[in-house]
């Protein structure tokens, strides 16, 4: 038995604040949570004929965050925001819909997760779709005006950070361009199969990694590229049935493409 002292610990880097903050103001939310199979032969095969044709590699996330916007777009109550404990609840609905893609970046020398808000998912195309996460992806979180809220977070105290965050997240008005209307997050670059992740809005989407798997095709099994996706939903602003056809609705319009 190690007779050393244990360390006393010491304050979370800057870094992580934005994070913390965000835990809790999301103590409010009531998440349930579903999850699916989805046959991505016809993603696969879009994908290659942009790669060939056009000498585009869409991402599977911005397959995901189309679709989904299409489908939110007929689901107002989805497509909503709950502010509020059980006291005095309030719920905006939003007549556009903006995704959240969660980032693995790295800032001033430390691995974190940040946000990026792509707008106007209800009529976007995968090229635009594309652009703005390429764009994010590979430029400097450092110097990005997209990250510069967080940047200016991680430059107060604790204190005037935890307001200041508080504050923006009360707001409905601000909230789709901070948080979005949805959230879309992935893990699918490494082996998970699946995960459910509550992103701070109504819905929450989790992809993981697409794997050749035993499908039923004409009543005879056959391999297929499948992703298993995952729904995290608010139930104070909408019920498992309404979740249920939004996450099935995503899956018809993967499968579809």
């Amino acid at each position: 038995m190690s007779t050393r002292p244990a360390p006393e610990g010491v304050p979370l880097p800057r870094q992580r604040h934005h994070t913390l903050f965000f835990l809790e103001v999301i103590r409010d939310f009531s998440p349930v949570f579903l999850d699916t199979e989805v046959d991505m032969t016809g993603v696969l095969a879009h994908r290659a004929a942009a790669v060939a044709e056009e000498g585009v590699r869409h991402s599977v996330t911005a397959y995901v965050l189309r679709a989904a916007g299409r489908v939110l777009a007929g689901h107002p109550d989805a497509n909503a925001a709950v502010q509020g404990g059980p006291k005095r609840p309030r719920i905006a609905h939003y007549p556009f819909v903006n995704g959240k893609l969660a980032l693995d970046r790295t800032l001033e020398g430390r691995r974190v997760v940040l946000g990026t808000v792509v707008p106007d998912l209800h009529d976007a195309e995968l090229p635009a779709i594309q652009a703005h996460i390429a764009r994010v992806r590979d430029g400097d979180p450092g110097e990005l005006a997209d990250f510069e809220g967080v940047r200016r977070l991680h430059r107060l105290s604790w204190s005037e950070g935890r307001l200041a965050f508080r504050k923006a997240a009360r707001s409905l008005a601000l909230r789709p361009h901070l948080t979005g209307t949805f959230s879309v997050t992935s893990l699918g670059h490494r082996a998970v199969d699946s995960f459910h992740s509550v992103g701070g809005t109504t819905t929450t989407f989790g992809v993981g990694r697409i794997v050749d798997r035993a499908v039923v095709r004409d009543g005879r099994v056959a391999v297929a590229p499948v992703l298993r996706l995952s729904l995290a939903f608010d139930h104070r602003a909408i019920d498992g049935a309404e979740a249920a056809d939004v996450l099935t609705e995503v899956k018809e319009a993967l499968e579809g493409v």
